[in-house]
């Protein structure tokens, strides 16, 4: 939908004192980030990556030496260009695709923004932020959300908390 880099971790913290890192995975697991041995434009360039068998991974990165300065990435997102991933299949999206896209109703009237896409298991959920700050979460189904584009994603305003 975009050129825009495609986020598939993001760096909770540091593990241990020699500069590896934990990270929040983002994709289809810890193994969606093997192929790709730099981050951020090669700012990042990942050595070593296994998983933490608690859903997400331990990542050392050249450019980290030590505890302090894995601390220093907390927060980061490990994004790549898109044309470094796979091509989708009809119907598939990266959740990246969805973020900050405007959100209205079937007539048009405007109710926020994307601000994040979550799975918690049973199906994926979109969070809206409308214009007052306040969020909710609907879910990413055709009953919910009957499309979206690269410009605005449609929401059923029953579903509007």
């Amino acid at each position: 939908m975009s050129d825009k880099p495609v986020t598939l971790a993001a760096v909770t913290g540091a593990h241990g004192v020699t500069g590896e890192v934990r990270l929040k995975l983002l994709g289809e697991g810890y193994e969606a980030l093997k192929p790709h041995k730099s981050f951020n434009e090669g700012s990042l360039t990942l050595t070593k990556l296994r998983s933490d068998n608690k859903g997400g991974a331990i990542a050392r990165f050249a450019e980290v030496a030590d505890r302090t300065a894995a601390e220093q990435l907390r927060g980061t997102a490990l994004a790549v260009s898109r044309e470094n991933l796979p091509a989708l299949d009809e119907g598939e999206f990266y959740f990246s695709d969805l973020l900050d896209l405007a959100v209205v109703t079937d007539t048009g009237e405007a109710v926020g923004r994307v601000c994040a896409v979550e799975n918690f298991g049973a199906t994926d959920i979109v969070e809206i932020e409308k214009p007052d700050g306040k969020k909710f979460m609907a879910p990413l189904t055709a009953q919910a959300v009957p499309r979206w584009d690269a410009s605005q994603l449609v929401i059923n305003p029953d579903f509007i908390g």
